[in-house]
C-alpha cells in the first residue's frame, strides 16, 4: 500500500507538468503529491511494510517531484542572480554528500535530521507563497536552514552517525 502512495506521487508529479505554474489545477497535483508523500512512510510503518525498496522508491518520487516543480516553477519565477548561486551552492554540498556517503559508507545514504525534515516543509510551502510574497523576502530563511541541514548531512554522512531509515 505505501509503495502505491508513492507510486501516485510520481504520477501526481509529472502532471504537474501539464498545467501551468500557480494554475488551480497545478497546485491541486502540488497538494496531491505532497499529502502522499507524508503519508506512504507512516503507512508503511503503521503496517510495517517499511522496506529498502520502499525507501529507494521514496527517493525516486521526490526526485521526480522536485524535477517537475523546478521545471515548472523556475520559468515562472523572479529568481535573483543572488539566490541562484546560493541554490547552486547547496546543491553542490548535497552532490558532495552523496559521493561522501557512497564512499564513506559504500552506500546511499539519507539523513533523516531534524533540519532537513524543516527544509523539506520549508521548501513544500514556498511554492504556496510566492503568487503572494517575493521570493527575495521568503527564500533566504529556506536557504539558510537548507544549507545548515546540508553541511549538518556532511558532517553526519563523513562521521558514519547518518541515520538511514527504510523510508521517510
Amino acid at each position: 500500500m505505501a509503495n502505491l502512495i508513492t507510486s501516485l506521487r510520481i504520477v501526481f508529479s509529472i502532471a504537474l507538468l501539464a498545467f501551468p505554474a500557480f494554475s488551480p489545477a497545478f497546485y491541486v497535483c502540488y497538494l496531491a503529491a505532497g499529502l502522499t508523500d507524508v503519508l506512504d512512510g507512516a503507512v508503511a510503518r503503521k503496517m510495517k511494510t517499511a522496506s529498502a525498496f520502499g525507501a529507494k522508491l521514496d527517493t525516486v518520487a521526490d526526485v521526480v517531484f522536485v524535477a517537475a516543480c523546478m521545471i515548472r516553477l523556475l520559468p515562472a519565477a523572479d529568481v535573483p542572480v543572488w539566490l541562484g548561486v546560493w541554490i547552486a551552492v547547496i546543491a553542490l554540498i548535497k552532490l558532495v554528500n552523496v559521493i561522501s556517503g557512497f564512499v564513506c559508507q559504500k552506500q546511499f545514504v539519507a539523513v533523516h535530521s531534524v533540519a532537513n525534515k524543516a527544509t523539506g516543509i520549508l521548501l513544500f510551502a514556498l511554492p504556496l507563497t510566492m503568487p503572494f510574497a517575493a521570493l527575495r523576502y521568503t527564500a533566504p530563511a529556506v536557504c539558510a536552514l537548507a544549507t545548515f541541514a546540508a553541511v549538518q548531512e556532511g558532517h553526519r554522512i563523513r562521521k558514519n552517525t547518518a541515520r538511514t531509515d527504510p523510508v521517510t
